[in-house]
């Protein structure tokens, strides 16, 4: 019943952060089969680089990655592009972790490995938000 308020002739785009590049690549492959485009980046420093290139309907960001902590991204993408929702990804036995991330702006969080059909479900969530009630 829910709607996506984007246009279905448009894809959903998004940014996935996360240094696991097998995971990264594989779900990117299955998203796009799904009509979502995936644009990856295998390291926060690549993310915020990408992200000032470019605009995107959602962010799906990896809580641990080598070279920066995934609530640091997060902030520092909320300062870039206010409006976009991040949806935090970790590791079992990290979800406090991520709750922090909620408080910093994070649309939500799920846990590491993830199946697909919740990760596109929480996207859809996320950009099917009406932004006037935030």
């Amino acid at each position: 019943m829910e709607k996506n308020k984007k246009k279905s002739s448009v894809p959903i785009k998004i940014l996935m952060v996360d240094d696991e590049e097998g995971f990264v690549t594989v779900m990117a492959k299955r998203m796009g089969k799904r009509g979502i485009e995936v644009i990856k980046s295998f390291s926060g420093t690549e993310g915020i680089q990408v992200l000032r290139r470019q605009d995107f309907d959602a962010a799906v960001v990896d809580l641990k990655l080598e070279d920066m902590d995934g609530i640091e991204i997060l902030k520092i993408f909320k300062k870039m592009d206010p409006d976009m929702p991040v949806i935090m990804l970790t590791g079992h036995g990290s979800e406090e972790a991520a709750r922090e991330g909620i408080q910093y702006g994070a649309f939500d969080y799920l846990t590491k490995p993830c199946e697909l059909d919740a990760l596109i479900q929480k996207i859809i969530e996320a950009i099917g938000l009406d932004k006037t009630e935030s």
